[in-house]
């Protein structure tokens, strides 16, 4: 496929009317919110950071390197399926401009697994540190009160279903059995005897109870538990005889992961021990419980990110699937801001979980001012110290705790439907990203407005 990038561009673009009308294409995507974004983004430091160049040998690809930066940014702004997002890039001239990749006159991107492709291969070259850097270097200028930041944490969901031991089992015993039936049908063996669709229906029972006892909860996990064990104890067996029914990675991860999982639910059964550890999902075994002690969501599965804003804009401070406590990490909170801004931090906004001896002592010591709550008498400067707590605490639970939600309701980060751990964190990179570029795009607008 043929395609050719606005560099190349000269006098003719082969859609309709498009040779007397590209000066108007071209304002009208600058005015949009998409061609802010583009504006907003330092294209070739990106690709630096990134570490993308052109293929010399080879078939060109169809999008460049600046390109699948760029697919990644579009694929949070549309809040679509890889599969829609090429489907409406095949017609957009807006998103083919973004991506700086044009396509001929009937010509479509057929393939939309080309989205996951990128997305793997940017992925393992992501490095935060640096690529935020840039960012910042490059936003700057639009931004202000660089010495004042604010910081919480919050957790980026998993689009997991919700797990409970018996759908770990049953998943378990399902692909486990399936894997038999290949085997067994490839080597010409008869399926051995099990009690595969005995403890299935009484699974698919369970499942359908409004009630669900514990007797009838303990004697299906039971039984499930002794199948699953007798399943992978006869595919041991094929197995060593036969060899393995695939190759690949992927075969003998989860093959690990089902392992690991009959192993915690005995434990967890037969002696009562919680494992610390526990595996929630057999396709995502990095995942772990998030304790996140809400009102009407008490445990969350995902990714916890540790957020520090500057001036209304977000950057990664920690991220991790592993649970941890968000007040242990100020100090390196403000050491980040600090190597970020180049400028030293005077005021700092953070809840209570913050105040901690050790966080007050530090602080203290840097002399910048916090809206933690104080301890002991009122001293002689009480009221105006009040002052400035409440206004950090206003920006905080405006600013920062309003971009958690704004980036789950629009920038594709309600439930992160990525199935890799490294896939996961770039699709929370850039829609952190993409509302930050949002946000000064439409701040570099406005300057050239009053400029003008």
């Amino acid at each position: 496929m043929k395609v050719r990038r606005i560099s190349e561009f000269q006098s003719r673009i082969d859609f309709p009317n498009f040779d007397t009308n590209y000066e108007r294409y071209i304002e009208s995507f600058k005015s949009s919110d998409l061609g802010k974004i583009y504006n907003s983004l330092p294209w070739a430091d990106l690709v630096s950071a990134f570490g993308l160049s052109n293929k010399k040998k080879g078939p060109t690809s169809i999008f460049p390197p600046r390109g699948k930066i760029a697919l990644m940014f579009l694929k949070n702004y549309c809040c679509t399926s890889d599969e829609k997002l090429i489907e409406q890039f095949n017609g957009n001239i807006f998103y083919q401009i973004f991506c700086d990749a044009l396509l001929e006159p009937g010509e479509r991107i057929e393939n939309f697994k080309i989205v996951s492709q990128i997305r793997c291969e940017l992925a393992s070259k992501l490095d935060i540190e640096i690529t935020e850097k840039v960012l910042m270097e490059n936003w700057k200028p639009y931004m202000s009160n660089l010495d004042n930041i604010t910081c919480d944490a919050t957790c980026y969901e998993s689009s997991i279903k919700y797990p409970t031991d018996i759908k770990l089992l049953v998943d378990g015993v399902d692909w486990i059995y399936n894997q038999i039936q290949l085997l067994s049908k490839r080597n010409g063996l008869r399926m051995p005897r099990t009690k595969y669709k005995k403890w299935k229906r009484r699974g698919v029972s369970y499942s359908k109870m409004k009630k669900k006892r514990r007797k009838k909860r303990r004697a299906l996990q039971r039984g499930l538990l002794r199948l699953l064990s007798k399943l992978l104890g006869i595919l041991d067996e094929l197995e060593l005889r036969y060899g393995f029914n695939s190759n690949e990675a992927n075969y003998l991860r989860r093959r690990h992961t089902i392992s690991r999982i009959l192993k915690q639910q005995s434990d967890k059964f037969y002696k009562g021990i919680v494992p610390k550890n526990a595996i929630v999902s057999i396709d995502k075994p990095y995942i772990r419980p998030i304790v996140r002690g809400k009102e009407n969501k008490s445990v969350e599965f995902g990714a916890k990110l540790h957020k520090l804003q500057i001036d209304g804009i977000s950057f990664i401070e920690h991220i991790s699937f592993e649970a941890f406590h968000e007040g242990n990490r100020l100090k390196q909170t403000i050491w980040k801001a600090q190597k970020l801004t180049n400028k030293k931090v005077k005021l700092l906004g953070a809840d209570a979980i913050y105040a901690t001896n050790a966080n007050r002592k530090y602080v203290s010591s840097k002399n910048i001012q916090t809206d933690f709550k104080p301890k002991g008498r009122a001293g002689k400067h009480r009221k105006h110290k009040d002052q400035i707590s409440a206004m950090i605490t206003k920006e905080r639970a405006s600013r920062l705790e309003g971009s958690f939600g704004t980036d789950k309701a629009y920038f594709l980060l309600n439930k992160v439907k990525a199935r890799t751990k490294e896939n996961e964190i770039l699709w929370i990179f850039f829609g952190i990203h993409c509302s930050n570029a949002l946000n000064i795009g439409r701040r570099m607008s406005k300057s050239q407005a009053v400029a003008a």
